[in-house]
């Protein structure tokens, strides 16, 4: 009995093992994959910044993918989603209300199973791109998803900004504790001596005037957005063309609001037959016009029904343009001299809410409150030694 017992035992802990084994075997073969490669590189990598003193340019995002040799796949599918990092009420962004959002969503017909764009990263932090890698030919691969992680530093500019401001309020609530502190004391029927009544006063007028100061600074940039895009007099391409036997019409929203995607779509035909085109090479740039920046590039070509289409994130609340240069590809049998489209996307730019501004006042408060505690401590153990000697 015993015997059986130990073989049962035996046998247990081989199929264990087998199953370890082969799960530990499994991880390690090799799959396809997708590779990704920037420019510049990550550690130069900054987050958008309007007032920038020289221009910036958006970010080359280079996404290879392979199969399990590492070859590159062809006749490829890439559907790409960029998620912006997610939300933290107390460390905000720039753009709070981009964090946590889709960013950009598209789909590209990739011939050598590589996918190219330019994109300008509006904040910090770490953003995730979703991959999905399907074949133009049926069967040719198996389709697969990988998720790939970015991650943006802040601009160093804002550390040293955080640090003189942090020591200006110090030095206020140092200053101020120094001179509560140091009071003698109370006349009858004072609360407080009036020095000290002046101070607490004079730092709840500064107090409501910075909160006064943020709402009015949101609400002015807004209105400075709109008013710019209602100044606005650039002559643009029209959205639709027939030209060179080639029709292209670009459609999608001429409307957007920040925090939300905007649909985009190119439609190329033959003018004579009406017949889809795909045997031409795209440009699509994506440009806010208050800056004159580029926030948006991808050069590729339409799908087997002539179209190109994308969803697209405007962060930053200005108006912007929309620029499509279609060209012929090279050895194409179809030649013809660059024909453009273009529209303007009106965008609707949102304050930030209510409690982001209060927890900025609640820092600087804090820094200040800090300050003064310091001051007082400082007093405090002063007067001993003043009565002592």
């Amino acid at each position: 009995m015993k015997k059986y017992r130990l073989f049962g035992v035996i046998s247990a802990v081989c199929i264990v093992l087998s199953v370890l084994y082969s799960f530990v075997g499994s991880s390690q073969i090799p799959t396809s994959r997708v590779l990704l490669s920037t420019n510049p590189p990550l550690e130069r990598i900054l987050p958008f910044e309007a007032e920038a003193e020289k221009p910036q340019s958006p970010v080359t995002l280079t996404l290879q993918a392979v199969d399990a040799a590492g070859k590159s796949l062809t006749n490829a599918k890439i559907n790409l989603q960029i998620l912006t990092p997610p939300r933290n009420p107390w460390l905000t962004t720039d753009f709070p209300i981009v964090e946590g959002t889709k960013l950009l969503e598209m789909d590209a017909t990739a011939p050598d199973g590589k996918l190219e764009i330019q994109q300008m990263l509006p904040i910090r932090g770490n953003y995730q791109l979703l991959v999905k890698v399907s074949p133009l030919i049926a069967n040719s691969f198996a389709a697969y998803e990988q998720t790939l992680n970015l991650n943006v530093r802040e601009n160093p500019i804002k550390y040293k900004y955080f640090i003189v401001i942090a020591a200006i309020l110090l030095s206020l609530g140092l200053l101020g504790g120094w001179v509560i502190g140091g009071q003698g004391e109370l006349q009858q029927g004072e609360i407080a001596p009036q020095s000290v009544r002046l101070l607490l006063s004079a730092l709840t007028v500064v107090a409501i005037i910075t909160l006064l100061v943020i709402n009015i600074s949101a609400e002015v940039a807004e209105a400075h957005g709109s008013e710019h895009h209602s100044n606005s007099t650039e002559t643009i391409a029209p959205s639709s063309q027939k030209s060179q036997g080639l029709e292209i019409n670009l459609e999608g929203d001429k409307n957007a609001t920040v925090g939300k995607l905007a649909n985009l779509a190119l439609q190329l035909k033959d003018a004579t037959t009406g017949q889809p085109i795909t045997d031409v090479a795209l440009q699509i740039k994506a440009i806010a016009t208050e800056h004159n920046l580029t926030v948006f590039d991808y050069k590729g070509i339409p799908d087997e029904q002539g179209k190109l289409t994308w969803l697209e994130q405007f962060f930053d609340g200005s108006p912007h343009k929309i620029e499509v240069e279609a060209t012929p590809l090279p050895g194409s049998s179809r030649q013809f001299t660059p024909v453009k489209v273009a529209q303007e996307v009106e965008v609707e730019a949102i304050a930030p809410p209510i409690y982001i501004r209060l927890i900025g006042l609640f820092y600087f408060t804090a820094f200040v409150g800090i300050g003064m505690a310091i001051g007082l401590l400082i007093q405090h153990r002063r007067k001993p030694q003043v009565r002592t000697n």
